[in-house]
C-alpha cells in the first residue's frame, strides 16, 4: 500500500551495487515507489538494465533511467582514484546527481569505500565538518545511533565531538528523539576510564556536548541507556559486525531448537507470531542503509548483501531524512558556537 507524503523527493539509486545486483536493487526500488507515492527514483546503471525497468509497470511511472557505462568493482583497492577516474561509473553518476541538485540523495549497496569516496570527493563536506561519519541505527530496548561504524578508523578526540553532534541530528530526524542522550563507548562506565583517546574525548564531550551522559560499555549498547553512542570507526565496525553475527547466530539456533522434535515444532507453531515480531525487531533491514553524515547531500551506504526489503527501506529512510531536512540540520549544528 502506498503512503501519501507532503513533499516530493528524488533519490538516485546505484543499480549495480551489491552482491545480488541488479535484481535485488530493482526489486527494492519497486517496493519503495509502491510505498511512497511522492518518491521519484533516478536509477543509474547499464542501459539494458535501467531502461526496461523504468518503462515497466513496477516503476509506477516514477523511475527515470540514467544510463552509465562504467562500474567500480567491489574489490577495488584505490577507491578514491577509481571515483576520480571512472566518471561514468554508476556510483559516481549517482553522487554527481546529488552534487548538481538533480537528486537530493543517493544510495548504493556497492563498495562501501567507493560510496564514502564518492560522498566525500563528489558531494563534498559540509562547512565545518572535519570528517564525515557513518552512522547505523541499532535495535534494542530502544533503537540507538552508533557513529562511527567504519568511515574513520583513526580519529582525534575533537572528531568524536563532531560525530556526537551529527548523530544527535540523525536521532532526532529518524528516531524522533527530541533530546538524544549522548554516550561514549568505552571499556568501563566510570569517568577517566579507557585509552588516551577515550579519556581526552570524555573531557571534551563533557564541556561541549549537550546531554552527554558519560561512558557506556559494550553490554549497554542494546539496553536503551543512550540514544547516540560515539566511537572511532574501527571499534564501531567491529561492534556492528559482532552484533550482526551474534543476532544471526542466535536466531539460527532458536530455529534449530524449535525444528528439532515434533513437540517443539508444535510449540513453534503456537509461538509463530511472537517469533515473527522478535525477528522483525532484530532485523537489520529495518533501516536498510547507513547515512554518511557530514556531506552536503544525503549519501546512504547499504550492506552488500542487502535484500530487496533492505534496499526499499534504505530509500524510504533517505526520503524521510530529506523531508525532515537532516543535511540542513547538521549544517546548522556545525555553524553553532
Amino acid at each position: 500500500m502506498s503512503t501519501v507524503h507532503q513533499k516530493n523527493v528524488i533519490i538516485a539509486v546505484d543499480a549495480l551495487g551489491g552482491d545480488f545486483a541488479p535484481k535485488n536493487v530493482l526489486d527494492g526500488v519497486a517496493l519503495a515507489v509502491l510505498r511512497d507515492e511522492n518518491l521519484r527514483v533516478m536509477l543509474c546503471g547499464p542501459a539494458e538494465v535501467v531502461e526496461p525497468f523504468a518503462s515497466s509497470e513496477a516503476a509506477k511511472g516514477r523511475v527515470d533511467a540514467v544510463a552509465t557505462t562504467e562500474e567500480i568493482p567491489m574489490d577495488e583497492q584505490d577507491t578514491a582514484r577509481a571515483v576520480r577516474k571512472l566518471k561514468d561509473a554508476s556510483i559516481v553518476v549517482a553522487a554527481r546527481l546529488v552534487k548538481e541538485g538533480t537528486a537530493q540523495g543517493f544510495i548504493s549497496a556497492g563498495s562501501t569505500a567507493a560510496c564514502l569516496a564518492a560522498g566525500t570527493l563528489i558531494v563534498g563536506r559540509i562547512r565545518g565538518v572535519a570528517r564525515p561519519t557513518l552512522a547505523v541505527v541499532l535495535p534494542g530496548k530502544k533503537p540507538c545511533v552508533l557513529a562511527d561504524t567504519g568511515a574513520n578508523a583513526d580519529v582525534k578526540p575533537e572528531l568524536l565531538v563532531q560525530f556526537a553532534e551529527m548523530g544527535r541530528a540523525y536521532a532526532r530526524t529518524i528516531l524522533g528523539v527530541d533530546s538524544p542522550r549522548i554516550a561514549l563507548l568505552n571499556i568501563g562506565s566510570e569517568e577517566g576510564k579507557g585509552s588516551e583517546l577515550a579519556k581526552e574525548a570524555q573531557i571534551l564531550m563533557r564541556e561541549q556536548t549537550d546531554n552527554f551522559i558519560g561512558n557506556v560499555e559494550g553490554r549497554d549498547i542494546l539496553d536503551g541507556t543512550a540514544d547516540v553512542i560515539v566511537t572511532d570507526g574501527f571499534t564501531g565496525n567491529v561492534v556492528l559486525k559482532t552484533l550482526e553475527g551474534s543476532m544471526g547466530f542466535l536466531l539460527g539456533k532458536i530455529k534449530t531448537v524449535l525444528m528439532a522434535t515434533t513437540l517443539s515444532k508444535l510449540a513453534a507453531l503456537v509461538l509463530k507470531g511472537s517469533f515473527a515480531g522478535l525477528k522483525q525487531e532484530l532485523d537489520p533491514d529495518q533501516y536498510g542503509a547507513a547515512p554518511l553524515l557530514g556531506v552536503k547531500g544525503l549519501c546512504l551506504v547499504a550492506h552488500g548483501s542487502s535484500s530487496p526489503e533492505a534496499i526499499a527501506n534504505g530509500i524510504l529512510v533517505g526520503a524521510k531524512a530529506v523531508r525532515n531536512e537532516l543535511v540542513e540540520k547538521i549544517a546548522a549544528s556545525m555553524q553553532s558556537p
